[in-house]
């Protein structure tokens, strides 16, 4: 390519990069927004502890046994947490 047509093509690309980075922006401005009224939603409910934990871990599709080998614990303890009997 020559100088002449480099600067203008450049100048171009520029412009679309620019535009694409605003987009993106834009569109991860407007999913943040939408989680944070999710978000408010949830924390209006009354829910326990022991229930959002509950919910949280089916949600995820994970069984009281294997939360309770990764956090370290028995699987009765993983049960008294979501049960509202302990969280010791």
């Amino acid at each position: 390519m020559t100088m002449g047509i480099l600067i203008p093509f450049l100048f171009l690309l520029w412009i679309v990069v620019v535009a694409v980075v605003v987009v993106v922006l834009l569109v991860a401005r407007k999913r943040r927004s939408g989680k944070g009224e999710e978000q408010a939603r949830q924390s209006d409910t009354s829910d326990t502890l022991g229930e959002v934990l509950k919910a949280h871990r089916k949600r995820c599709g994970m069984t009281q046994e294997f939360v309770a080998e990764a956090v370290g614990v028995s699987r009765q303890a993983v049960s008294k947490w979501e049960s509202g009997g302990s969280l010791r």
